[in-house]
């Protein structure tokens, strides 16, 4: 009954995992820097206040090291921000309510209060939170705690910004430029699966197969999606951005040539799922389709494998000149004139003609 119930709930022990492990790993680079972060602000802050444990600096350090130099800006900022907040929260609390049992829920309350009426995010809100319970458990309601803990928390965030930064600053280019290969020779892939289903007769099973894999197409290129902005995120404020802008520059405009084909595949695999007959396979028209189709694919994986240096040249574009139909069948003039409309958009993105 138990585990009928987690599965229903979607909270088998797969499900749970899954909850808690990213989809790849961190570098060990990254754990190796925070780890640095951490010990380097742990003895500088001891070395600047001695006779007090540097939790907030290890602490502020920990939270820094991000996976890129822009958000490591952004985290230290909301965790100095947080901590002076905090200590604000934890003092004016124990001002008027004095040193009580009790005096941790008000200041709970009131962080949380304060982080709403400020609009901050709700991790800068918890970080209001969290120090000022900290600063009551560690230090008291001490002036002076509160500004070195303030103080200790800068150093730790600018030591966790300075490392992010300065050693082997995070670059999230090759990725994209990986996916894209990968989603223009899927794209190709897709575009022979269509020209095979007017090659020869398909029963419906093999067209199920075949719109369900250009329709995995979409996510696809949502992926992609994702991992562009995931770079050019990681190029703000990094160091080592300019020898990467223009290759990503570069894969950027790739995508955005590859972007309608991928829609426009869609649309010829919806058509010809949707209107396929088989003496389709018959028709003057579309038997020339096929050998367009393929052509297609072929220039379309041409467009993104160029030659290397040293290597013999590519081959030249298949698609030479626009496929053209005097005069479509009767009976399937729907389905042939939505895959020539599709085809001319296709051609005219790899061509170039249409951006």
């Amino acid at each position: 009954m138990i585990p009928d119930r987690l599965a229903r709930w979607g909270r088998a022990p797969g499900a749970l995992t899954s909850r808690v492990r990213a989809e790849r790993r961190v570098p060990l680079i990254q754990v190796v820097k925070t780890l640095a972060a951490m010990i380097l602000s742990w003895f500088l802050c001891l070395l600047v206040f001695p006779g007090q444990l540097p939790i907030f600096g290890a602490i502020a350090a920990l939270l820094v090291v991000q996976d890129n130099v822009n958000q490591s800006l952004s985290k230290g900022l909301e965790r100095v921000v947080g901590v002076l907040l905090g200590v604000g929260v934890a003092l004016l609390t124990g001002e008027f309510l004095g040193q009580h049992s009790w005096l941790f829920i008000a200041a709970l309350v009131a962080g949380l209060a304060l982080g709403w009426l400020l609009s901050m995010t709700p991790s800068a809100a918890n970080q209001i939170v969290v120090s000022a319970l900290l600063m009551i458990a560690l230090g008291g309601l001490d002036l002076q705690y509160g500004v070195e803990r303030v103080v200790e928390t800068l150093i730790g965030a600018l030591i966790g910004v300075g490392i992010n930064a300065l050693v082997v600053a995070p670059v999230r280019t090759l990725p994209v430029h990986e996916a894209i290969i990968a989603l223009a020779e899927d794209a190709a892939t897709a575009l022979r699966r269509i020209a095979d289903a007017l090659d020869r007769p398909r029963d419906d099973d093999w067209l199920e197969r075949m719109h369900r894999e250009a329709r995995a197409l979409q996510a696809e290129r949502a992926r992609v999606h994702t991992l562009l902005r995931e770079a050019r995120e990681s190029l703000r404020l990094n160091p080592r951005s300019r020898r990467f802008r223009q290759g990503l520059a570069a894969d950027d405009a790739l995508f955005q040539r590859l972007q309608p084909i991928v829609t426009q595949i869609g649309g010829m695999s919806r058509a010809v799922y949707d209107l396929y007959e088989p003496d389709l396979v018959t028709d003057p028209s579309v038997i020339g389709m096929v050998e367009e189709l393929r052509r297609a694919a072929h220039d379309l994986e041409r467009l993104v494998r160029p030659a290397l240096p040293g290597s013999e040249p590519p081959e030249p574009p298949a698609l030479t000149a626009p496929y053209t139909i005097p005069q479509p069948h009767p009976e399937h003039w729907v389905l042939i004139g939505s895959l020539m409309e599709d085809l001319r958009r296709v051609r005219g993105r790899i061509t170039g003609e249409l951006d």
